[in-house]
Formats: C-alpha cells, structure tokens, sequence
C-alpha cells in the first residue's frame, strides 16, 4: 500500500509538531538503502574477449559482479548480477558468461545466473573454454571438465584429472592440438595432457622461474611463456626447442603476453611495473615500450583478430585500447576508460545531482556521471603524457598531488573557472574549469613571507572569490576570473601577522557575501566581514577543531571537534542551538541536506549517522562493513554518495521514502537502533539490494500477517492518502453529473438500408459492411450474444466484489482495499447499487435478505478505515456514495442504525483534529494575503 505522509506545521509559533512515530518499533529499516557502485571498471582478474557477428565484447571482474563492454567505443552494454564471493577467473561464450568464485563456478545468460558448478574443494583459479566445455583448475590441482549441455541446469563434470603438479598457475589450448591442453606450474614445469584419456603425455624441459602465463601463437606448434624472472620464452612445444628468450628491462614477472595476427611478427608483454613492451619476432629484438601504460601491474593483453589494435587491462581499473598505426611503429593510444585507481579522498555533488566530483590519492581529479556511465571522465591537468614523456618520468610524478579539499560554484561554469582544489603539501591552489573538464590558467599564491601548505578554501556565493586558508592561520581572498590577489584577513586584536594563530582547517562564506567564517585548529572561529576583512567576532569550541560546513540557508555552522561531539552555532546570534553525540571514533566528514533540515555525519567507526536538526535528535544510524571517508548528499536528497576505506568506488544509497514502493513510513529509522548494510555492489539489481539489510538484535516478522499489520499501521494524528488520481475519486462524487452530461442527446438514428444488389464491401475503418439481405433475425442474435457476455461479466465482477468483502476480516481489509482502488469509478457505483433492497414489502423477509449482510460489512469497513486514517480522501468519497444509495436502508433498519451512529461519532471526531491542524495553516495563509509588503 503506497501512503503519502502530510506533516501540519504550526505557522505561528514556527515549530513542527514532534513525529512520535520516529520512537515506535514499527519503522524497521534505514532511510538510505544500498543502491550501486559507480567508477568500478575492472579488477586483476584477466578480462575474456569473445566476438559476436562483427562486433566483439570484453567480459571484466569489478569484485563480485562483472560487466561486459562493447570494444567499438568501450560502452558499457551489461552488468551481472552480485554473487557472494570476489570473482577469481573469467570465461564466455556466445551469451553466456562463467565465472569462478570461491569453490563455485557460476552460469550466466546475459545478466541472470541459470546454474551453479559445485565440485571444486578449493577455490578456482582458472577456467578455459575448450570447444563445447569448460575447463576449470583449483588451487590443489584438480581439473574438471564442464559440457554446455544442460549447462542451465546444476550438473556434474563429465571429467575430473589430478594434475601432478598441486600448483597450476596457468593453463591454455594449442591450436590444431585436439584434445590437448599445457598446463603452467609455480615451480616452472610446463606439461602436456591429454584431457580424453586423463594421461599426461609430455613434461617439457621447463625453467626454474615460476610460469605466470602462457599463450599460443600464429604458428604451429610455438608457443610463448612469460615468468616471474622478466623473461619471455618463444618455444617450439613439437621439438622442445626454444627459438627466442627476451627479457625485460624492467623488474618484475611477465604477468600477460599476446600474439598480433593483422601480418605482423609482434609480440605484447606486459609486466607488474605496469609497462608493455612490443617486441619484433623476425628480428628478435624490442620494437617499442608503453611506459606509462599502466599505473599498476598489467592484467590481460590482447590482440583483436586481424587488427593493428592491442587491448590491456590492469590492477589500477583502466581499460585501454593502443593502435599501431604510426610511422615509427610506436602504439598509441586510441581509447581508455577508467576509474580511480587509489581510494578518493573527497566528493561533491555537482550539476543538480547528475555528476559527482571525485578527488583521489592517485593524484586525479575526475567526474562521474550518475545517469551515462561513458559520460565519466579525468579532468585534465594539460599535457602530463608530452611533459613525462620530455622529462623520462612517470606521469604520476608529473601531476599535481593528491587534493585534500575543494569548493565548487556552478554558477560561473560558463565565464570562467568554478573549482579550486588544495593539494597535500601543496602551498598553492589550482582552479580548474569544468565546461572544458580542464585545469585553469591561474595558479593562487598567498602572499605570505614563509609559505605554508593551503588546508582549506571556499568559494563565495557569487562565484567571483576564492578564499584559502594555510596551515600557518593565513587567510587570503582571490578573483578566480584573473587570478590575482583581493587582500587578506588579518586578526589585529590578538596577532597582527595572521587569521589564526593554527592552521586554518575550514573556511565558508555566507549567501550574500557578507560575511566568511573561519575556524582554526586550536578551537577558535571567528566571523569576518566579507569586504572590509575586519574581524567582526568570534568565540571559542574548547578543544581542537577537525571539520566545519556551513549551510548558506538556514545560517548554521557544524562544527567537529577532537572530543567526537558535532556542535551546530547560529553564525547570526552567535551561540550554540544544537549538540550531537553518539560517534565513538573520528568522524571523517559531515554534510547538510539541502533544506538544512537533516545533517549526516560519518565516522571511522564504520557508522554514518542522520541528524534532524529541527527535533535536535538522531533519525537513523547505519553501520557498514566499510568505514567511510567522505559522503555528499543530492540537492534532491534522493541519492547519498560515499567513499570508503581502501576502496577505490564512489558507492551510491538511494532515499527509500522517494524510491520504495512500500509504505514510506517504513522507510525512517527509530533513530536509537543501528541498521547493518552491506556496501552496494556494481550492479543495481533488486534482488541484491533487498538481501543488504540485516538489522541488528531485530527480528523480523515471520508470515505476511505480521507484516500486513506492520504496514497498515498508522502515525499518530496523521491521515494517510489513497495516491490515487484525483479524478477517480472526485468522479465518485459527481457520478451523476458526470452521467447526465454525458447522456446522449437524440437517439440514435437507424442507418439507411442499401440496395440489395449491393454486395458485403470493407470500410474504410476496416469493418465489413453487410447489405440489405441480412436477416433481422441474424441481427437480433448477435445483439442477444452481446448482452449475454455484458451480464456474465458483470456478475462475474459482483461475485468479486461480494467475495473480498465477506472474506474481510477486521484486521485483513487490504485486500478488499486494494480491489475496490483498483475499480472505475462506473465500476464501483455498479457493486454498491447492486447490493440495494428494491421489494421491500414484507419487512420480515427484508431483514433475512442478504443484502443487509452485506451493507453491514460495508459500514464495518468504513469504520475500520476511518479509526485508521487509512485512504483517507478516497474513503470519504466512497462513504458518500454508498451513503446516497443505501441511506433509506440504513434509516429503515434499527440493526444498522448502531453502527451508522458509531461512524458518523468516529468521522467527527477525526475530522475535527484534522480540520485543527489546517486551521492556523489558513490563518496564517489569510494574513499573508491581506498583508501589503
């Protein structure tokens, strides 16, 4: 049953009435519920490439989903489903992915997981797709081989083989070698089995360096085997032979190889210092090296099928695409896509909610977008590539450091730049310009005689200002539009040489320009005038402060101190309005909703906490597996984003009092129980985000009769409503103006006979148009039929109708509810008239008729109803319908007369409570508008 809360607020004393239905155990679940992950694009499992027609699509690992890209552009074209273990191998084929996780190899068609493969007593590390089966190997050894028949089902392996050696660390097909497989080990061997007859055949010389991978060549009988020494074997497997060793320059295993098939003798290398090397095998020498191609180790390197294009992924989740087609032979790059490849530090949402930016400890500033996920992307910080490449360094030495804080202003994105970011151990700010996804030309500087790193910054509501604040209390304003310096903020009163006599940890500006508020680290915030930079007062915390936000609307500053206590001050009245407690670890980041109302708070001990600011109390507390590092909540405040320890995601909760279709009061929580959620995962599934949820010490009811109570159970001094459309219920008071209006106003007339030689022609609607000739007879049948299946439907409907009623009980009439909602307006005027008593001139036969059954369940229903407050607005329109049809009976019969004196007591005191709470709303609505301003 869908409900829409309607909160009455006391306009001339400003102060809402307490919700009491915030401390009743009713409400179960939290206000956020886990949603989706977004940045995730792959993981260091090896991708799977399969090709489709013309097109082909890359099958990656993001955890415990996995999606699947188009290689044209890399769009994403499906996500899996969450399965309850990381995924540790990959394979597919046509539609149908396998994945291996744990001890289980999981069956997908498309995104729906048909079957699960148990056999494995240790966990999977490969699966091979060999022909019409699957080939999976585990840890210990033990290979099984899975046929496609039946694969929608949870089949057995139709071949279990024991290698010999208990460490297999890679496993492929030569080609033309039926039957065959090569098998890798950890301690170098390399063996050739044969899977039909469960033998080994050969053990190759082999090497003393683990195996790492292994892959077949264009020609016959080579392969080449990559090791954890650097090296790269090119072996002839038919005479155990090798033709030629290469080595990389670099330290590290050989962790992925690829072959080129467009023509040329290539040979792709990639190692864990995250470089790939291209070397030339007609002339056994290295051609070129990608550099910078990786930030981490390179995962899976492949070459698509008759094309200069080489595909990598890796570890630091980047997918990238590199195409020869240079003079000099050098690969560039064609496209990428990735994400963070170290944990964010800090996000915003911007745009109205459709883009979050994102800051991370990989030193890169991106934006993500919530709607298109091709649409996210890393802001430039100009030509890293060209200068690292100049300087022989790492891009990642090259770029600015990782960004410890930042403000946004969308309001000149078009003018000139709109963001500026501090930088860890950086003393100069960077700004950059969101419409060109860019950095900016103007790099701010305080002018300062001993330069400290900037902590904090803020732009003004106007977008022309910034204001830095440094670890050593200077506080400096500056024009973003010329970069240049608009003087400083100076305490003469206690020190003539700074703001603060600490670092400066948050600044805010207020929604006029009037005054900026600064808060340094040894507990003191002072309020200054915006333009004159004189100081205009301050007070002291206590203890050291750790994080301020101030919220432009409502005037009111949140302060975190080192004593875990979040202080709410009026910056106005100067003094503290609100205090809350309850975090028992450092809280990392703090944000106000967007009507000031609600303020959320997260901490490192794995909670993150809501606040109602108006009722001064906790609404809700949500405890993750994951500590969280930063959260920003949707203007909306529908999305809530967060970043988390160690993870590199920005993961997203959605509000379920404006998703949910169940009741919304079930969306809050008590405010006093904390709610235990899984992270959510990649994929947005409903099925894997109804299983999050795991209170604790709560339980849960046990049949849907308890939950039926649960939902239909109402807030103290509310009423509810139907959310039905207003004209379906408006349409059952007006019923009969509706019907006279449409009455038609002349009969209809009786269609010209044609001449009888005319034969049966179509029309131009499509309708066979029949001549004279057909019998009346013929006519008047059909017409019967018509009314005959009328009359069937319509005792069909009553018998309906009459059905839900009488197995109401007093406790059990949502079903009936939800029937009669779901009827015409027509429809529903036709069920009640039915049940009216027309002969009724024996009046002890009227008394034994059914119809008084009946009408008596009716007035107990509507007595249920109105002492729940349920349906309200819908309710009252139907009880005026039955009332002006069954008003004689009732006033006729003495047994219905009780109960219609309780209804008429019950509807009157319920609508004079509510009729109370609209008054001071009108009055205070009617001395608005007579006001002259």
């Amino acid at each position: 049953m869908s409900h829409v809360c309607i909160y009455y607020i006391d306009f001339c004393k400003f102060q809402p009435p307490c919700p009491k239905f915030l401390d009743q155990p009713l409400f179960r679940m939290g206000i956020f519920e886990p949603f989706r992950a977004i940045g995730y694009i792959t993981t260091n499992v090896p991708f799977s490439v399969q090709r489709l027609g013309t097109e082909a699509f890359v099958t990656v690992s993001v955890g415990k989903a996995f999606q699947i890209y188009d290689c044209a552009k890399l769009n994403l074209v499906l996500v899996g489903s969450q399965l309850p273990k990381k995924i540790r191998a990959l394979a597919s084929y046509r539609d149908y992915t396998f994945a291996a996780y744990g001890h289980n190899i999981a069956v997908f068609k498309r995104a729906h997981q048909v079957a699960t493969w148990s056999s494995h007593n240790s966990k999977v590390n490969h699966l091979l797709l060999f022909g019409e089966h699957v080939l999976s190997v585990d840890i210990e050894g033990n290979m099984f081989i899975w046929a496609f028949k039946g694969m929608d089902q949870n089949i057995a392996p139709t071949v279990h083989i024991l290698l010999e050696n208990n460490r297999p660390s890679c496993i492929m097909h030569p080609d033309t070698y039926l039957n065959k497989v090569i098998v890798g080990s950890q301690d170098g061997s390399l063996q050739l089995w044969n899977i039909s007859t469960k033998k080994k055949l050969y053990e190759f010389k082999g090497w003393t360096s683990t195996i790492c991978c292994c892959i077949s060549s264009p020609a016959l009988d080579v392969v080449a085997v990559g090791c954890s020494n650097g090296k790269i074997h090119v072996h002839n497997i038919r005479y155990d032979e090798e033709i030629v060793t290469f080595t990389h320059s670099t330290r590290g295993s050989v962790t992925a190889l690829s072959f080129s098939t467009d023509g040329q003798p290539l040979l792709a290398s990639g190692g864990t210092s995250g470089v790939i090397s291209v070397w030339n095998l007609e002339k056994r020498k290295l051609q070129s090296v990608i550099r910078d191609a990786h930030d981490c180790s390179v995962v899976s390197l492949h070459f698509f099928a008759n094309e200069p294009v080489l595909m990598s992924s890796s570890a630091d989740n980047s997918i990238k695409m590199w195409i020869f087609d240079t003079s000099d032979g050098d690969p560039r790059l064609l496209q990428f896509r990735s994400g963070h490849s170290a944990p964010p530090l800090c996000i915003r949402y911007y745009a109205n909610g459709r883009h979050i930016l994102s800051a991370g400890q990989d030193r890169a500033f991106r934006l993500f977008s919530v709607v298109q996920d091709q649409q996210s992307r890393e802001l430039s910080q100009r030509h890293v590539s060209k200068r690292a490449k100049k300087l022989r360094l790492k891009e990642t030495e090259i770029k600015l450091k990782p960004v410890i804080a930042f403000d946004v202003a969308e309001i000149r994105e078009r003018d000139w730049c709109n963001v500026v970011t501090c930088h860890m151990d950086t003393s100069q700010a960077y700004v950059w310009r969101l419409q060109n996804f860019i950095i900016g030309e103007h790099i701010l500087t305080p002018r300062v005689e001993n330069p400290t790193p900037i902590k904090s910054c803020a732009i003004s509501v106007c977008g022309n200002f910034a204001v830095l604040g440094t670890a050593g209390g200077w506080i400096e304003r500056f024009n973003l539009q010329s970069g240049i310096s608009r003087g400083s903020y100076i305490d003469k009163f206690v020190r003539k040489t700074c703001a603060h006599d600490g670092e400066v940890i948050g600044i805010a500006c207020d929604s006029t320009n009037t005054i900026m508020i600064s808060a340094g680290f040894h507990g003191d915030v002072k309020v200054w005038d915006f333009k004159t930079r004189e100081m205009k007062s301050r007070w002291e915390i206590g203890c050291s402060l750790v994080k301020i936000i101030y919220h432009r609307s409502n005037g009111l500053l949140a302060t975190v101190a080192d004593d875990l206590v979040i202080c709410l001050f009026d910056a106005v009245a100067l003094r503290m309005v609100r205090k809350f407690e309850g975090h028992t670890d450092r809280i990392t980041d703090m944000c106000f909703s967007e009507d000031g109302k609600w303020l959320l708070s997260s901490s490192m001990d794995g909670t993150f906490r809501i606040w109602d600011v108006i009722l001064a109390k906790q609404i809700d507390a949500i405890s993750v597996d994951v500590s969280i590092t930063a959260l920003s909540l949707s203007p909306n405040m529908d999305v809530l984003a967060t970043t988390h320890v160690d993870q590199n995601g920005v993961y997203l909760w959605v509000n379920r009092a404006m998703f949910s279709s169940t009741s919304s009061n079930v969306s809050h929580g008590s405010g006093k129980e904390i709610v235990s959620v899984k992270l959510p995962s990649v994929s947005s599934a409903e099925d894997s985000i109804d299983n999050n949820f795991e209170k604790v010490n709560a339980n849960p009811p046990q049949d849907e009769d308890a939950s039926h109570l649960i939902l239909d159970q109402q807030i103290p001094d509310l009423v509810t409503l139907s959310l039905l459309p207003r004209s379906q219920w408006q349409s059952l008071i007006n019923l009969d103006i509706i019907k006279a209006r449409n009455k038609p106003i002349e009969p209809p007339k009786k269609p010209e006979k044609a001449p009888f030689f005319l034969p049966s022609i179509p029309s131009l609607s499509g309708e066979i148009l029949f001549n004279s000739r057909q019998s009346a007879d013929e006519k008047m049948d059909a017409q019967a039929g018509e009314t005959d299946k009328k009359r069937k439907k319509t005792d069909n409907t009553v018998s309906q109708f009459l059905h839900f009623l009488q197995s109401s009980e007093e406790n059990n009439f949502a079903a009936f509810t939800n029937y009669i909602k779901g009827l015409s307006s027509s429809a529903l005027d036709v069920e009640l008239r039915m049940l009216q008593i027309i002969d009724d001139h024996d009046e002890l036969e009227t008394e034994k008729r059914p119809e008084l059954y009946f009408i008596e369940l009716l007035l107990d229903y509507f007595i249920h109803e109105i002492s729940c407050r349920n349906n309200f607005e819908f309710i009252q329109a139907v009880i005026r319908l039955f009332l002006k049809i069954h008003g004689e009976t009732i006033r006729c019969q003495s047994g219905l007369q009780d109960k219609a004196w309780k209804l008429l007591e019950l509807q009157s005191t319920v609508w004079q409570k509510v009729d109370t709470l609209f008054q001071s709303t009108r009055c205070m609505v009617t001395f608005l508008s007579n006001s002259q301003f």
